[in-house]
């Protein structure tokens, strides 16, 4: 008989998403009535329908492969030229980033990455993660025996947890002591809080001193409102604004718009949130060349040729009309058109924010993030406050303490939704 990786057994519950799928589904079984009513705001889904620019271009992409003179077969295992290409190019050279185009790796999403990211990375690293946190990030840490035993409170040993809370704006510090691996992801999920470039410069600095390598999520980049090329001044052409993002925004976009972090950082985004690609699938890893790791025996090699390899071994990328449809998002069309998609449910997260003030809740996030993040009331636990909300309002949202032990006494509403669903529930929230 085979052997099992015990890691897994170490997993505490069933992953957070799929249980608060398993207690809905059970009220709705209950309640059908109820059932009727129930409007979604938990799961970061999108709603709204794709940008016709990505639906046009994957038309062409799949017409493409009914022609025996432009088919296409096996593609490049680390994505094709003209997305890496154009990723490059206005995600990051635009900005004043050197990066290089063989330094973006095109991926199925960046929760994928999150897990893949540790089959270069040894067992021996010293981890810190935020709490609350995205459930990725421990849970692929434990599944790959990075970790010791779960914690009473849901933690594990072996993992350093970096409270968020609303004394530090819900943005961590370093911490005194030393670690190898940490993950950082602004503008943040759940709690939709950013970094300054300050705080950012400190943990690039920590890194730096440390010796240490960062795991940056950006899926969420797009998001944030203070980038001046999106609304360029008078007689100001959209190149000329962007060449002043550097300066004019306090919220960088990326980690590697700081000094240095091109030599400690490795940067995760997804076309997911402002693409809508959550069922298409498309996102990207960038890997500096720059960045390296030690072997036991003291050698500093970089990961790069060894992120490369992993791909060309485990993996045959994205679909090449996935691909194109991602570039599409790159053109003028594409890109007002996924600004319209993220002012949309921009415009939810205003209202749901608004409504939870409204009702005496105190609320967090909303602004550079399609995620409200809001103390429960009257004492109650996070998952008492998910019951209530599904019983009293058919509400669904997510409790805090699925994100870690500082996620007890919150929960997360999600502004992925259709307004007429958003106002809805802006009406409901003004019940409690």
């Amino acid at each position: 008989m085979a052997y099992l990786n015990e890691n897994y057994l170490k997993l505490q519950a069933g992953y957070l998403f799929p249980e608060v799928a398993r207690r809905v589904r059970e009220f709705c079984e209950a309640n059908p009535e109820a059932a009727k009513r129930l409007i979604r705001c938990g799961i970061g889904d999108v709603t709204e329908p794709l940008p016709r620019a990505a639906i046009e271009a994957m038309k062409r992409a799949v017409e493409e492969l009914g022609y025996s003179e432009s088919f296409r077969g096996y593609g490049p295992e680390q994505g094709y030229e003209f997305l890496r290409s154009t990723i490059a190019q206005h995600d990051y050279r635009d900005r004043d980033i050197e990066i290089a185009d063989d330094e973006i790796f095109i991926s199925d999403g960046s929760k994928c990455d999150c897990g893949y990211i540790l089959d270069i990375l040894g067992d021996q690293n010293k981890v810190a993660v935020p709490d609350p946190v995205y459930p990725v990030y421990v849970d692929t840490n434990v599944m790959a025996g990075h970790t010791g035993p779960a914690r009473k409170d849901g933690s594990y040993e072996g993992i350093l947890y970096l409270p968020c809370t609303a004394e530090n704006n819900f943005a961590p510090e370093p911490p005194k002591e030393h670690v190898d691996l940490v993950y950082l992801c602004f503008p943040n999920n759940p709690t939709g809080a950013v970094a300054t470039r300050e705080q950012l410069k400190n943990w690039v600095d920590y890194a730096h001193r440390h010796e240490a390598l960062i795991l940056f999520d950006a899926a969420y980049e797009a998001y944030i409102n203070d980038d001046p090329h999106l609304n360029p001044l008078p007689g100001q052409g959209e190149a000329d604004a962007k060449r002043q993002v550097r300066v004019e925004s306090k919220i960088p976009h990326s980690i590697f718009e700081i000094p240095g972090a091109c030599e400690c950082a490795i940067e995760l985004r997804s076309f997911s949130k402002n693409g809508g690609f959550t069922g298409v699938r498309c996102g990207f890893t960038v890997m500096p060349k720059s960045v390296l790791a030690r072997t036991e025996n003291g050698r500093r090699l970089p990961l790069h040729p060894l992120w490369q390899r992993r791909w060309s071994t485990k993996s045959n990328s994205v679909s090449y009309p996935v691909q194109r449809g991602a570039e599409a998002l790159y053109s003028q069309e594409g890109h007002n058109q996924a600004r319209a998609l993220i002012d949309h449910y921009m415009g939810n997260a205003k209202r749901l924010r608004g409504a939870a003030a409204d009702a005496g809740l105190k609320a967090f996030g909303g602004v550079n993030a399609p995620y409200i993040w809001v103390e429960t009331p009257d004492g109650l636990t996070s998952w008492e406050m998910f019951d209530r909300m599904l019983r009293e309002l058919n509400v669904v949202i997510t409790p805090g303490a699925g994100f870690g032990a500082q996620g007890e006494g919150y929960f997360r509403i999600s502004a992925f939704n259709s307004r007429q669903n958003a106002e809805e529930v802006a009406r409901r929230l003004k019940k409690l």
